[in-house]
């Protein structure tokens, strides 16, 4: 590994350690990735990056700085990130549970149970579920 692969230009201590665990460790991993996706990949284990990242790591392919970066090639960046995003959504940790939590919501909906009723164990009356099962008479104890 040269020096110049130790450390990726224009990339700080924090957005270094996103990059490495998700794969991206040197200027050959980027340049083979991509700034958009290396910068996807990392929104998508979580990270919350800011576009400087995307233009930091544009800036190291281009061997510049980041702010040296022509604002025509930041748009291309941006126009190719929303392209991207739009084709596959960057879903949150929470949309992702609520998304596995539907099917199972449906599936308890489906029973033929209204809305308005209560749920089990908390009705007013508890004799009324052995009626309403077939379960006859219940003994009446001496608090009745």
């Amino acid at each position: 590994m040269t020096a110049r692969d130790a450390k990726i230009r224009n990339v700080g201590p924090k957005s270094a350690a996103w990059l490495r665990q998700v794969g991206v460790r040197t200027t050959e991993d980027l340049a083979r990735i991509g700034p958009v996706e290396a910068f996807l990949k990392v929104k998508r284990a979580g990270f919350r990056p800011s576009l400087n990242l995307l233009y930091s790591m544009a800036g190291a392919l281009a061997d510049c700085h980041w702010a040296e970066l022509p604002e025509g090639q930041k748009q291309e960046l941006l126009s190719a990130l929303e392209s991207a995003e739009s084709a596959n959504p960057i879903r949150t940790r929470w949309e992702k549970q609520k998304a596995a939590s539907e099917p199972s919501v449906a599936a308890k909906t489906e029973d033929s149970v209204p809305d308005d009723a209560p749920a089990n164990g908390l009705r007013d009356d508890p004799d009324s579920d052995a009626a309403a099962h077939g379960e006859g008479e219940r003994e009446l104890s001496r608090f009745d």
